[in-house]
């Protein structure tokens, strides 16, 4: 598709775009920000997914809300792979995520089927609910609902009011006007100046996204995530399904049944999800067997070999781009981010790359649009073209990105 100069050449300096010194300067969040490369994050049809436990979960979410630092949680289920496919400001909403963890069973369930160590969902209602009952912290955390109805967010409020966890603080609701008219000003003013620790949103999927993504750097909430039925479960308005049926995958059903609407979204849902067992999932599991079968039999291995300039650091992937392989990319990567250098990854002497490897290139690609940089990558194959796109990562393919 695209290739270098010569096989064994590295790229000279000056065919290598460097970053502005004044965007460098805006690069905080890089320095500070290797946290994103240590994520377990694994590549799931183009979406970063956190393999993480609860735990885990919540003691990220503390260490956000104690340090006050600026923490997007997003949880990925079926309904956010859809809109992801469709939409690429969407699907943008997930890549700059701090947090992914898989919220739906299906997408646990395509995890599975590809050999990715994805056990069982962190619903975003059940992370909620942990932190409603978590004992022994400080103090209850501050609570800003936005969205819903007057009725439904007075009753999640006053259902609140015994959490030993959580304390809200307000509530807006807007009501059902465009990104533009729920971002307005007085709304803002509203979230930021009630000293919230959490700001849920419950929009919709599609436009609570796209709205916590366009406000990032307009809310002083350290800690914002579209949680949306969430506030209808505590209001009481919607019951969730029983654990039972959650196990099996059914909760959809129950949702059905108590909310008719719905079936229209989740028959769209199943369609695009069929589409794709077909067309990627499958394809992708075949490829992840011969992988492994193929490391068992000769083991894999990833020489990254180093062209370092004052502004930019090109490394060359040779053979494996693996799991086993991550932690060794990890620590070459880290420390050209930590130096704010710009980052080419030539693949020209890469023979397979799997879903692990492409998670830690979208922690890359994620600190480096913080300083407004941009992941470039070089010699991809056809074959690894064809990698990339059955994993839904196609976008890292445009022409603008590659060299």
């Amino acid at each position: 598709m695209h290739s270098l100069q010569a096989e064994n050449e590295p790229l000279g300096q000056d065919e290598v775009p460097t970053l502005p010194a004044d965007d460098r300067d805006l690069c905080d969040a890089v320095a500070v920000g290797a946290k994103d490369i240590d994520r377990e994050v694994y590549c799931i049809l183009g979406m970063p997914i956190d393999a993480i436990e609860m735990s885990a979960a919540l003691d990220r979410i503390a260490e956000a809300v104690s340090s006050r630092v600026f923490f997007f949680l997003s949880t990925p289920n079926l309904n956010f792979l859809v809109h992801s496919q469709m939409d690429p400001e969407f699907r943008e909403s997930l890549l700059l995520s701090d947090l992914c963890p898989a919220d739906g069973i299906p997408v646990v369930w395509i995890a599975r089927l590809m050999g990715i160590s994805i056990i069982r969902r962190v619903a975003g209602s059940d992370i909620f609910e942990a932190l409603k009952s978590r004992l022994g912290i400080e103090r209850p955390l501050k609570v800003f609902l936005y969205g819903a109805t007057e009725n439904v967010a007075t009753a999640a409020a006053k259902a609140l009011t015994g959490s030993p966890s959580l304390k809200c603080v307000g509530w807006a609701c807007p009501g059902f006007g465009t990104l533009d008219e729920l971002s307005h000003d007085r709304f803002i003013d509203k979230i930021n100046s009630s000293g919230a620790d959490l700001l849920i949103v419950a929009l919709g999927a599609e436009k609570g996204q796209l709205w916590l993504l366009r406000n990032h750097r307009r809310l002083v909430v350290p800690l914002r995530a579209h949680l949306g039925v969430t506030i209808h479960f505590q209001a009481g308005t919607v019951k969730r399904a029983p654990y039972a049926i959650q196990k099996l995958g059914l909760e959809w059903l129950w949702r059905i049944g108590q909310e008719p609407q719905l079936w229209r979204r989740y028959w769209r849902d199943g369609s695009v999800l069929l589409r794709l067992m077909l067309t990627r999932v499958l394809p992708l599991a075949i490829r992840g067997v011969i992988l492994r079968w193929r490391s068992a039999c000769g083991g894999h291995h990833l020489i990254i070999e180093e062209f370092q300039s004052p502004q930019s650091a090109t490394f060359r992937l040779l053979g494996f781009a693996v799991a086993g392989e991550v932690e060794k990319a990890k620590r070459c990567f880290r420390d050209a981010l930590v130096a704010k250098k710009l980052l080419l990854i030539d693949f020209s002497q890469t023979l397979a790359i799997d879903q692990r490897f492409l998670g830690l290139l979208l922690m890359v690609r994620k600190q480096l649009k913080a300083c407004g940089a941009d992941l470039k990558l070089a010699g991809i194959s056809r074959e690894l073209e064809k990698a990339f796109r059955l994993n839904g990562v196609e976008y890292l393919l445009s022409p603008s990105r590659m060299i």
